[in-house]
């Protein structure tokens, strides 16, 4: 089961994360796939904004590594670019934040050999300079709320009512 859309432009995406930002539970970790540009920290934002977090916080880690956003459910943000070595990123403790109550964002997660089985994936393609291509799936458990949700937002575009 998998979701994926072509967004435009930075404020699509952000609308995305927002969206997706229901389907979110304590604990769950999301592993962010794409080259440098592709719209990782833009659909970050968003989802910081869905989870009640002030937008205006948002910055890609890059060169602080983990970026933490208290809120209702608390979001860490981590970025991987940097690392190479399996000790630099046995250094930075990520099981803490796999078994923490928030929510776990990892950009250049294939950098990382030993990610829960339990998560999000979302790959970002670059279509051109504004056009993206984003696919989410899931892995373990989660793959039933993604199931529900890319029901539930297929309905709306199309107009079609679901019954009670």
């Amino acid at each position: 089961m998998f979701y994926e859309e072509v967004f435009e432009g930075e404020e699509a995406t952000e609308q995305l994360g927002q969206k997706f930002a229901s389907l979110l539970s304590p604990g769950d970790v999301i592993a962010l796939y794409g080259e440098l540009g592709a719209g990782k920290t833009c659909l970050v934002r968003g989802l910081a904004k869905g989870l009640g977090i002030e937008n205006g916080l948002v910055v890609s880690p890059s060169f602080s590594l983990i970026n933490e956003y208290p809120g209702p459910m608390p979001l860490f943000h981590i970025d991987c670019y940097r690392l190479h070595l399996d000790e630099e990123i046995q250094e930075l403790g990520l099981e803490e934040f796999f078994d923490g109550p928030g929510i776990t964002l990892i950009e250049w997660a294939e950098r990382i050999k030993d990610l829960p089985k339990e998560r999000w994936n979302i790959s970002f393609t670059i279509l051109d300079e504004s056009r993206r291509r984003i696919q989410i799936t899931g892995a373990g458990s989660v793959v039933n709320r993604l199931q529900d949700w890319n029901l539930k937002f297929r309905i709306q575009e199309s107009g079609v009512r679901s019954q009670k």
